[in-house]
């Protein structure tokens, strides 16, 4: 089974794809489906549906840091400018960076080369149409579908129509410009001590580079990558390094990134984690309190904390719960026009400034936040309580629905008794990783690491 075997979800049916699963496709470098002749015939299939819409399009492509991007990137530009499309290469960027050079540039999608928070011997890719947004699931399976029945394999443009592939110079000095201008006019981080880990990811240059542009004392960690260091060790997924950096140099805070920076957690001046679930909470009072929280609604998954709920209902704020995935709370915030949402993981998702989660300009809006209400972080993440919770991912070979496998769901159902109704179980296959993720939430955390785990063996046993 790939990394990337995904699903998606047709008015309760499920549809098991071969490519793309909820953040694009995704496996082993150099291994079906992340290899050069997969990726020819992926480009080719998405340029020939903009071939079908648009008589010259161009497509933007970027990358994290990863080894293995050149030679992907090289793959996706052949296929694409074979069937008439032009390429813009912009090379190392974030991820919300190609969204919004996408729309800067006036092209016609974009394509992120990265498997944000994988090691570096993954990869992956993913879409943004011309709006900067993800690509809807039915362009997704017609792109799959192309692919995987051959059709794309007949489908060719005359040599004279064949396309150009350019280089984007300033790709990297529009970005930063952009992720400034989220900011109110004037707004300077002169006297603040921050500390910035880039997970030797697409962020090494650009994150340090807007920080100190709005003079903030800088220090950076992790900003040489070498192609296969990304988030090893460092980074969203391992703070470690980044907590006793802020210590030591007597930070006012720090933050994290992923590898393509998406995501962001944050360090206090004590040097404990701020998870995406308090970033949401201190942010979402703090635009209340600016009068710019759209309907006094914030938008969350399934696996944020229940602790969540509790402080915003205690500040008039009510909570939306969506399927896990950033594309989804996306759908939700822009069908309800809410401007705030987000994960537990910190993708957070800041609508009036960005059609993507981007954790260099969440990070901007925690620094906004402490300077309008003058409180440091601890102070400020103090306004949500976080009920005990255990994350543990069950390796798995095949996929099954969950509701479908009888002894899971009698495991499940057992350890909802043993908690009396003062908690909460959630079970899903994930998207990007051939694991089962097992969240148990409740009061006390040997209990419910313990109730996880009986859980975690059962699907072990069933999907292993």
């Amino acid at each position: 089974m790939t990394a990337e075997a995904g699903r998606i979800e047709e008015k309760g049916r499920r549809v098991v794809r071969k490519l793309f699963g909820t953040d694009g496709i995704r496996g082993v470098a150099n291994r079906e489906p992340m290899t050069p002749e997969t990726m020819v015939k992926v480009g080719r299939a998405a340029a020939h549906l903009l071939r079908g819409s648009t008589e010259r399009p161009t497509i933007v492509i970027g990358k994290d840091t990863r080894l293995t991007g050149y030679m992907l990137e090289t793959a996706l530009t052949a296929g694409i400018t074979s069937m008439g499309v032009d390429v813009l290469l912009v090379g190392p960027l974030p991820t919300p960076g190609i969204a919004f050079i996408t729309r800067s540039l006036r092209a016609d999608a974009g394509v992120v080369i990265s498997a944000s928070h994988n090691p570096y011997e993954d990869n992956g890719i993913k879409f943004f149409s011309c709006d900067g947004l993800k690509l809807p699931d039915a362009m997704e399976q017609r792109i799959e579908e192309l692919v995987c029945n051959g059709e794309i394999d007949g489908i060719r443009s005359a040599p004279r129509e064949v396309g150009k592939a350019y280089r984007v110079g300033d790709a990297v000095g529009r970005y930063i410009e952009f992720a400034k201008n989220t900011l109110p006019k004037g707004t300077t981080l002169k006297g603040m001590r921050v500390v910035v880990d880039c997970a030797n990811g697409a962020a090494y240059k650009v994150s340090p580079a807007i920080l100190r542009e709005l003079n903030a004392e800088v220090v950076s960690l992790n900003v040489q990558p070498d192609g296969t260091n990304i988030n090893k060790g460092c980074g969203s997924l391992h703070p470690e390094e980044l907590r006793r950096a802020v210590v030591a140099h007597q930070a006012h805070l720090g933050f994290a990134h992923d590898g393509d920076a998406d995501r962001v957690l944050c360090v206090d001046e004590q040097g404990e984690v701020v998870d995406g679930d308090h970033i949401l909470a201190l942010c979402a009072l703090d635009l209340k309190r600016e009068g710019r929280l759209s309907e006094d609604t914030i938008v969350a998954t399934v696996m944020s904390n229940i602790g969540l709920d509790l402080a915003m209902r205690e500040a008039g704020i009510a909570v939306v719960r969506t399927a896990v995935g950033d594309r989804y709370v996306l759908e939700t915030m822009l069908a309800k026009r809410y401007m705030l949402g987000g994960e537990q993981s910190g993708h957070i998702i800041f609508l009036e400034h960005h059609t993507t989660g981007d954790g260099i300009v969440t990070a901007l809006q925690v620094l906004a936040t402490m300077q309008r209400s003058a409180k440091p972080l601890s102070e400020l993440k103090a306004c949500m309580t976080s009920y005990p919770q255990v994350l543990i991912n069950a390796p798995v070979r095949r996929l099954a629905a969950i509701e479908e496998l009888p002894l899971v769901q009698e495991a499940i159902q057992s350890a909802e008794a043993g908690m009396g109704g003062k908690g909460r179980i959630l079970v899903r296959l994930s998207g990007t990783e051939p694991v089962a993720r097992v969240m148990v939430e409740g009061e006390e955390p040997a209990s419910i690491e313990r109730l996880a785990r009986k859980i975690a063996l059962v699907i072990e046993r069933e999907l292993g």
